[in-house]
């Protein structure tokens, strides 16, 4: 009887500290620099180096994103090629839709319904429902994502990916601008 009771008591214990640790939070950005804008970090040229590790950590995809955003009625588009180390090359297109107060709606083929999400000073936390290709099937997977604007020129993504609330696998991804895109832009505008 004294084991089943301790052995209850710790089971409670762990969930209770499981329940706790909560990850990051979007409110908790507040303040901090710099102030991430999708449709201005995205404008024009950007490439992305990334991999897909599945939940043992084991790296079993890597990739390189080259995409061009463009900006117009509140509404910026991405188009990206993606190009895997095994070779395969894929097409997505972006369409995001800027709302008020730092939140995003945005949708590609795969997409859901819609992705949504906040931005709060130099992050974004946006979820959507993927339609991902996995050999000759199709998984309907969750997407918690995460971007952190470092600076001017880099952002960094991690996106947990899920199934009926079990961890698949994480992506990992670096965005960075060229050299001196600021300046094209603004050269680009006048």
């Amino acid at each position: 009887m004294k084991t089943k009771l301790v052995r209850s008591f710790a089971a409670f214990g762990l969930l209770f500290l499981l329940m706790g640790c909560g990850g990051m939070k979007i409110d908790d950005f507040a303040g901090q620099e710099p102030e991430f804008r999708l449709e201005e970090f995205f404008l024009g040229e950007t490439r992305a180096w990334g991999w897909f590790e599945d939940r043992f950590g084991t790296v079993r995809r890597r990739f390189v994103v080259d995409m061009v955003g463009t900006f117009e009625d509140g509404v910026l588009t991405l188009d990206e090629d993606f190009v895997y180390d095994d070779g395969e090359e894929e097409k997505r297109i972006w369409r995001i839709t800027v709302l008020p107060d730092g939140r995003y709606e945005g949708h590609a083929e795969g997409v859901v319904g819609m992705a949504s999400g906040r931005v709060v000073g130099p992050a974004l936390n946006w979820t959507y429902t993927f339609d991902l290709p996995v050999g000759d099937r199709t998984w309907r997977v969750h997407f918690d994502d995460w971007m952190i604007q470092q600076d001017d020129e880099v952002v960094i993504n991690r996106a947990v990916v899920s199934k009926w609330g079990i961890t698949l696998g994480t992506v990992i991804l670096f965005f960075k601008k060229p050299e001196g895109w600021q300046e094209a832009l603004e050269e680009a505008a006048e």
